[in-house]
């Protein structure tokens, strides 16, 4: 009889060895992504997607492509986690299809709807746009999807994306304001761990849309200018800039805090 624990190295009550496959092939696929990501090109725009941001500092520094701190690059975990949250949006789009909603999202070129302004330096690409459906709601109306970690998740299911994640209640209303859908949009938040989707309209901020185009104008023409915007916080020890909670909010790392508060600007 064969014994199939001999030699096995395993230690009752430890967890198991990680094989080598396993190791080998992680890394492999992160150093490939890793790659890929500093093969690509910066922006060179706003971007509608971070302009919700507390520091209009960070903005800038995003804007102009300065580069981060040492070791604040993108690790590979996180560029899964942006791969697998734009996978997300077809997976949800398909759904909407075989339900019956007429939704697009892309020109008949392949390419993203989306506006531009300030001579290309101010952009932004949406994630789609209903144009009928199954559902009683006002069309055509802006569609908006994120996949979020469960936790991140309940947030918006309980309060709401405004309160939850007001740096995407400012990209939805730049996205209705640009491209003229002031119909209410239909926000989807898909759980990454339970696949559960959330949907939530989310009314027009006019207000909200001007403020944050204000700061378009206003990171462009700083910048220009050669000169910095205010930071949005008073010292280095800030949770703003070294990540963490405040007021309810989840702020991460400002990968530019060390430049920030350093020598240079």
């Amino acid at each position: 009889m064969i014994d199939l624990n001999h030699g096995s190295g395993c230690i009752y009550g430890t967890g198991a060895p990680r094989p080598p496959i396993a190791e080998a092939v992680s890394a492999a696929i992160d150093t490939a992504l890793t790659a890929r990501n500093r093969a690509e090109r910066p922006r060179t725009y706003v971007s509608s997607s971070g302009l919700g941001r507390d520091c209009l500092r960070q903005i800038q520094y995003d804007f102009l492509a300065v580069p981060k701190d040492d070791g604040q690059g993108l690790a590979p975990k996180t560029l899964r986690i942006f791969e697998a949250g734009h996978r997300a949006e077809d997976i949800v789009a398909g759904w909407f299809r075989i339900a019956g909603f007429d939704l697009r999202t892309e020109r008949p070129d392949g390419r993203q709807f989306g506006f531009e302004a300030l001579s290309g330096r101010f952009k932004g690409y949406i994630d789609g746009c209903f144009v009928s459906g199954p559902v009683a709601m006002d069309y055509p109306a802006l569609w908006e999807n994120k996949a979020l970690e469960a936790s991140s998740w309940k947030d918006v299911v309980k309060c709401g994306v405004s309160i939850a994640r007001p740096v995407y209640a400012a990209q939805i209303a730049l996205y209705q304001a640009y491209l003229d859908l002031p119909n209410p949009a239909l926000f989807t938040a898909l759980n990454r761990d339970t696949m559960e989707l959330h949907s939530e309209l989310a009314l027009f901020d006019a207000r909200l849309a001007q403020e944050m185009s204000d700061r378009a104008v206003m990171v462009v023409q700083a910048s220009e200018a050669g000169e910095w915007l205010p930071r949005a916080a008073t010292g280095p020890t800030a949770v703003l800039c070294r990540g963490g909670m405040a007021a309810g909010k989840w702020h991460a790392p400002c990968a530019w805090a060390s430049r920030c508060w350093g020598e240079r600007p």
